[in-house]
């Protein structure tokens, strides 16, 4: 179920959320990590970085007028904290008190002995939500009716599960703000959702709404044709970026039996041809990922550097060898899909892992159980991309089912952590930090919830997680980085995918955008409607 509510583990949040809401800071699309005030107009911190305070704009204010004060900061934190997702209590779990200070000052102090320099700037990214409105609200439950928010817009109407329309707010108290100039140009944004992605791009194309992303590439290569485009009444673009790709890939859930040998994980990747289907099924547009922060300069690659050694060296008995030793690099084919070295190379690990080849099915030597597990969809489209995976797999004897769920259904299993492999994103930024410890640590395996989907645990990461939160400076975040990276690669906990660094798009030609693309997102809410290229668009359409 679609809910408008995106701080609880519960349903699936609507599109467009965030712009109902602001934050006591706002960052900037053009540099790394660099936060701005909006909500809070002052922000004063010692050179140990101890604390923070934040002083509040006088000028803020929720859509129903009221002022929003320290008591909102406080409610929405300790809230948050307490029955919002498990992501904020990992995110801020170095913050130990908020206090009002009076004169719309609110103090955070840290724990003692943290060295997590961030903290500073990401107590300054929650949403603040208001307490006047929340009393006497079950929180912890998710909710169809509209909330109140301080964004720039908020919601106009909506049908559930079937589109949602947000307004502009008249007289938005930070409209004139310098961090929102140029910015939040549409009157009314509506997003549809559609079951199908075939029927939704039609229905794009037949002008019922103005502008989509794509991300399946068959269809970007072969669909986006025909009169409105010969025309110009619509846009085909690639626009490139500079953001960090994350992760995509087949991920195994290591609370699974089938799943806790490192051989076997590894012998199951050798199955995934990416060179066949980056040639067949996907139009040659993809690079393959061979990073979990791929597309920036914190990727690994090649062997460790001296820095990235001094920073692995005291972990080296929780670690692969190859993790000191080899440049990380998924198999490779030549693309005629013909892998039988690749399926030598698989056998071979499953082999000195206990499994062994009886009837046609790969069985484990002890127990006489069969390899076999399921695959986790969301998307029937991404069945084809599934297919060439399983014949291979059957060819190494291993049986993979795969399963087509709704999106509440799919959303519930991945929380709850109720699947064997499923296709998973995680996204990062240029400055990873304090949640990389929800992606990957021990605690986060165990609670529900959390993003530490794949269930790893393993005390070097645990430690180099915290290395990279605590890095005194830029560089070494840099080397940190690389090398839980490199901890992460060899783990062979997923199967990874592919990548692009430029934004698939299109859109009717009524749209005027700055000169200059943000190098870290679209900046879609920097466009405008062209008054001129609409009316043209409208004549010829």
């Amino acid at each position: 179920m679609t809910v408008f509510f995106a701080f609880i583990a519960k349903g699936v949040s609507a599109s467009g959320l965030g712009m109902i809401y602001e934050t006591l800071t706002k960052g900037s699309s053009d540099e790394a990590f660099t936060e701005y005030g909006l909500i809070a107009d002052q922000i004063e911190y010692p050179e140990d970085r101890t604390w923070v305070i934040y002083h509040l704009n006088p000028k803020a204010r929720f859509h129903d007028g009221e002022t929003i004060n320290v008591d909102d900061v406080i409610f929405t934190f300790n809230t948050l904290i307490e029955k919002g997702a498990p992501f904020y209590k990992s995110y801020y779990g170095d913050i130990v008190e908020v206090k009002d200070l009076g004169d719309r000052r609110v103090k955070f102090n840290f724990r003692e002995g943290t060295t997590n320099r961030e903290l500073v700037l990401i107590t300054g990214q929650f949403p603040v939500l208001p307490k006047h409105y929340w009393e006497g609200k079950d929180f912890s439950k998710s909710t169809l009716d509209p909330p109140l928010g301080s964004g720039p817009y908020r919601i106009k109407d909506f049908k559930a599960g079937k589109y949602i329309t947000y307004e502009r707010v008249k007289n938005y108290w930070a409209e004139n703000h310098p961090v929102n100039k140029g910015s939040n140009n549409f009157d009314i944004v509506r997003y549809d959702y559609y079951r199908d992605a075939t029927v939704a791009l039609e229905a794009y194309k037949a002008g019922k709404y103005d502008f989509r992303e794509e991300n399946n590439s068959k269809m970007w290569a072969s669909m986006y044709s025909g009169k409105t485009f010969d025309q110009n009444l619509t846009v085909r673009e690639e626009i490139p970026h500079e953001l960090p790709r994350g992760m995509q890939a087949f991920a195994f859930n290591l609370r699974k039996s089938l799943f806790k040998d490192r051989k076997v994980r590894e012998a199951i990747g050798y199955a995934f041809d990416f060179e066949w289907s980056n040639k067949n099924l996907f139009y040659g547009q993809y690079k393959r990922t061979d990073s979990f922060f791929e597309n920036s300069e914190l990727a690994s690659s090649g062997l460790p550097s001296q820095e990235e050694l001094e920073i692995l060296e005291p972990f080296r008995k929780d670690l692969p060898d190859e993790v000191f030793t080899k440049e990380f690099k998924p198999p490779v084919t030549d693309g005629s899909g013909n892998i039988r070295k690749q399926l030598l190379a698989a056998s071979k690990l499953l082999k000195a892992a206990g499994w062994e080849i009886k009837d046609g099915k790969r069985v484990n030597s002890e127990t006489g159980e069969e390899l076999k597990f399921e695959i986790l969809l969301i998307s029937p489209a991404f069945e084809r991309i599934v297919l060439p995976f399983k014949k291979n797999l059957e060819r190494m004897g291993i049986e993979a089912s795969v399963r087509v769920v709704d999106t509440s259904q799919y959303v519930n299993r991945i929380r709850s952590f109720d699947f064997d492999v499923f296709v998973m994103v995680i996204g990062q930024s240029l400055s990873p930090g304090n949640e990389q410890d929800n992606y990957w640590s021990c605690k986060a395996a165990e609670t529900s919830g959390a993003r530490n989907y794949m269930g790893i645990c393993n005390p070097a990461i645990d430690k180099l997680i915290r290395l990279v939160i605590e890095a005194p400076d830029r560089n070494q975040l840099i080397y940190s980085t690389r090398a839980l990276d490199r901890a992460l690669l060899w783990g062979h906990y997923l199967v990874p995918h592919w990548h692009i660094n430029y934004y698939r798009l299109s859109y009717w030609n009524k749209f005027s955008r700055p000169d200059i693309t943000p190098k870290y997102s679209l900046g879609f809410f920097t466009w405008w409607v062209d008054d001129a290229k609409e009316k043209t668009m409208l004549e010829n359409k």
